[in-house]
C-alpha cells in the first residue's frame, strides 16, 4: 500500500468488495492499515444481477462494514443480453464505480497472483502476444480514477488462511467452479500444472517479465509515432483521424506496426479494449498490400502516400444527434450534430469536396437543421451560429494520441 499510494497518502480510498474470500481479506487488511495511517475507507459492492444470491452477499458485506465502522454502498446492474456477458459486466462495474466515487481518486481491487496466472493461461489460449500476456498493473488509470491492486503478490490460499485465522466471513461464488467459464477451466488446469512446476507463482513471474517487455515495446512505439504518424486535421480543424506516413510505417518492425494500429483503432473509436490479434493482423496485412478494412468501429485505408484510420460510417449511423457530446468524442454548442454521410457530401459546394477523401469525409461531424446542412468545419463549411466544435478524444479525457499510446 505504501509503494502504491505513498509517500503522501490520500485522505480516503475506495474498496470494491464482492464478498468473496479475496476481497473480504483485502477489506480486513485495508481496515488494519488505515487505522495506522489515518486513511478513511468507502466500500462498494456491485450486484451484477447475474445470480440470485448476489443481493444477500452484498448484504453480508454491508454488515461486515458496519462492524468495522465504514460506509458501504451497493451498486446494481442488469445485463441487456448483448455482447460478451463477462466483458459487459467488467465495463459496467468500472462505469458504476466512476459514477459512485465522487472526489475519491483510488479504488482497491483484490486481484491476486492466482488471478494473474489464470488470466495468463486464458490469453495464451487465445494466441495473445506480449501485451495480452503481461501481468495486470498494480496501479492503472481507468476512466477518471486509479484502480489499485495491493494483493497481486499474494496467493488466494494465503488470503483464505488469513481470514480463517481471524474467523472472518466470506462466500464462495459457485460460478468459480462452473466449467462453462474460461476462468474456471483455467483454475482447474492450474492444479494440474502445479505438479509439473508451472504453478501460479511461476506463471505470474512470466507475466511480470512480459510486463517489463511491454514497457520497452511501448517506448519504441512512441518513438516510431513521432516519425511515422500524425493526428488528422483539415482546414485547421481536427478530424479525429490517425494518419501514418506510408513509407515510414512500412519500414517499421511488425510488432511496432501492430501496436500503433491497435492504438489508433482504440483512440479513433473511443473503445478501451484492444482489438483481438487475429483480425488486427489481417487488417494490417491488407493495409500493407495497398488495401484496407474495417475493425473496432473504424475504417482503415491505404492511400497514395499515407494510411488513414477513421470512424466507420456504419458505426455512426443510427446515433442520436448530439448537442453536448456526440459519438463520445465531439462537443458542440449547437443541436443537430451528426455525421456528414452521403446526403451531406452531395450537399457540399464543389470547392469543399477537395479538402478530404470522400470515403473518410462521410464520417466527419457536421451540423444540421432538419434536412439542411449548416456546417462541416473540417471541410471549410462554417456557420457562425454553431459555436465551437471541439474534439475530445476518449471522451472527457482529452488525450493526444501519443499520450494515449504510452498510457494504454
Amino acid at each position: 500500500m505504501g509503494a502504491l499510494l505513498g509517500p503522501s497518502f490520500p485522505s480516503q480510498i475506495g474498496l470494491a468488495v464482492s464478498g468473496g474470500g479475496d476481497s473480504m481479506a483485502m477489506l480486513t487488511l485495508a481496515h488494519n492499515w488505515t487505522r495506522v495511517w489515518g486513511v478513511d475507507l468507502r466500500v462498494l459492492t456491485v450486484d451484477h444481477g447475474l445470480r440470485p444470491e448476489a443481493a444477500e452477499e452484498a448484504k453480508m458485506v454491508a454488515e461486515e462494514c458496519a462492524v468495522l465502522g465504514w460506509p458501504h454502498d451497493t451498486l446494481s446492474w442488469k445485463w441487456d443480453g448483448k455482447g460478451n456477458k463477462m466483458e459487459a459486466a467488467r465495463e459496467a462495474r468500472l462505469s458504476l464505480i466512476e459514477g459512485w466515487r465522487g472526489a475519491l481518486r483510488h479504488v482497491l481491487f483484490a486481484h491476486t497472483r492466482d488471478d494473474v496466472a489464470e488470466g495468463f493461461l486464458m490469453r495464451l489460449a487465445r494466441g495473445a502476444g506480449v501485451d495480452g500476456l503481461s501481468s495486470m498493473a498494480a496501479r492503472r488509470r481507468v476512466h477518471g480514477f486509479d484502480v489499485v491492486r495491493p494483493c497481486l503478490d499474494m496467493g488466494r490460499s494465503e488470503l483464505r488462511h488469513y481470514l480463517k485465522v481471524l474467523q472472518g466471513r466470506w462466500v464462495d461464488d459457485p460460478s468459480n467452479d462452473d466449467m462453462a467459464f474460461d476462468r474456471a477451466r483455467m483454475r482447474r488446469l492450474l492444479t494440474v500444472l502445479e505438479d509439473e512446476g508451472l504453478g501460479a507463482e511461476v506463471l505470474a513471474g512470466a507475466a511480470a517479465r512480459m510486463g517489463r517487455a511491454r514497457k520497452a515495446l511501448t517506448a519504441r512505439a512512441a518513438q516510431a509515432w513521432d516519425l511515422a504518424g500524425v493526428e488528422g486535421e483539415s482546414c485547421g480543424q481536427p478530424t479525429g483521424e490517425i494518419l501514418f506516413y506510408r513509407g515510414a510505417f512500412e519500414a517499421l518492425e511488425r510488432d511496432t506496426q501492430l501496436r500503433l494500429l491497435a492504438a489508433a483503432l482504440m483512440w479513433v473509436s473511443g473503445q478501451g479494449l484492444r482489438p483481438r490479434i487475429a483480425p488486427l493482423e489481417d487488417v494490417l496485412d491488407r493495409l500493407l498490400s495497398g488495401g484496407g478494412g474495417t475493425l473496432h468501429g473504424c475504417d482503415a485505408v491505404t492511400e497514395r502516400s499515407q494510411i488513414r484510420i477513421f470512424r466507420e460510417l456504419s458505426a455512426l449511423q443510427g446515433l442520436p444527434e448530439g448537442q453536448v457530446l456526440w459519438d463520445g468524442r465531439w462537443s458542440c454548442d449547437a443541436r443537430g450534430l451528426r455525421h456528414l454521410g452521403e446526403d451531406g457530401w452531395r450537399l457540399l459546394p464543389p470547392d469543399a469536396r477537395v479538402h478530404h477523401p470522400h470515403r473518410a469525409a462521410r464520417s466527419l461531424p457536421s451540423v444540421w437543421v432538419g434536412d439542411e446542412l449548416v456546417a462541416c468545419p473540417a471541410l471549410g463549411l462554417r456557420a457562425g451560429c454553431i459555436g465551437q466544435l471541439e474534439f475530445l478524444p476518449m471522451g472527457t479525457r482529452s488525450l493526444t494520441f501519443r499520450q494515449f499510446l504510452v498510457t494504454h
